[in-house]
């Protein structure tokens, strides 16, 4: 009998999408025991409320330019359909009852791990599924973590969303800060006003 696949999760608004995204969900996706990782495209987090979005589908259509060239990245819209704002371990059921032969693994900055308990049924994540840990800028890590929770040293590249699109307002270059259909797709659609001097 063959073994379930092994999916790892990255949730987040992708607003726009970057490199950093991209080095840590191929990290996790070929260095570590993972077949895959889905890049899940959430409409609205509940820790982001009144945050600026561009529209959930274009957000999702940035995904896909970025990781067309790659077999095991994936973008998800799961959380399109469902109440928000998204809540992790809704998710993670609703998956499971989509792909039942599937073993997801929540992947997780290491700044987010100190406030997981404060998490929408936090005792079920940490009970039910594997959370692999990568290091954030400034985030210290306990020393001590349950059973399931595992640290990954993907490499550490602080590139943020905000700065992009700061930087797109300011009329700056984006170059190699994002993928360069990501780039295009910027400067063609206008996102964030002035796309005169990105590239």
């Amino acid at each position: 009998m063959a073994c379930p696949q092994r999916v790892g999760l990255l949730f987040g608004s992708f607003n726009p999408i970057h490199t950093g995204h991209l080095i840590l969900a191929n990290y996790m996706a070929t260095q570590t025991d993972l077949d895959a990782v889905w890049l899940v495209v959430s409409p609205q987090s509940p820790f982001k409320v009144g945050e600026e979005l561009l529209p959930e589908q274009e957000r999702l259509a940035l995904v896909n330019l970025a990781i067309a060239s790659n077999p095991q990245l994936q973008a998800s819209d799961v959380e399109f359909g469902m109440q928000r704002p998204s809540y992790t371990i809704d998710t993670l059921d609703e998956l499971r009852a989509r792909h039942p032969d599937t073993q997801f693994v929540l992947l997780m900055g290491g700044d987010n791990l100190p406030g997981l308990p404060r998490w929408k049924a936090a005792e079920r994540l940490l009970a039910e599924v594997d959370i692999y840990v990568y290091p954030r800028p400034g985030a210290d890590l306990p020393t001590e973590l349950p059973a399931n929770v595992r640290v990954v040293q993907a490499p550490l590249l602080d590139i943020s969303a905000t700065f992009i699109r700061s930087t797109v307002r300011a009329g700056k270059s984006i170059r190699y800060l994002v993928p360069d259909a990501v780039l295009q797709r910027i400067a063609e659609a206008g996102y964030w006003a002035n796309t005169q001097s990105i590239f």
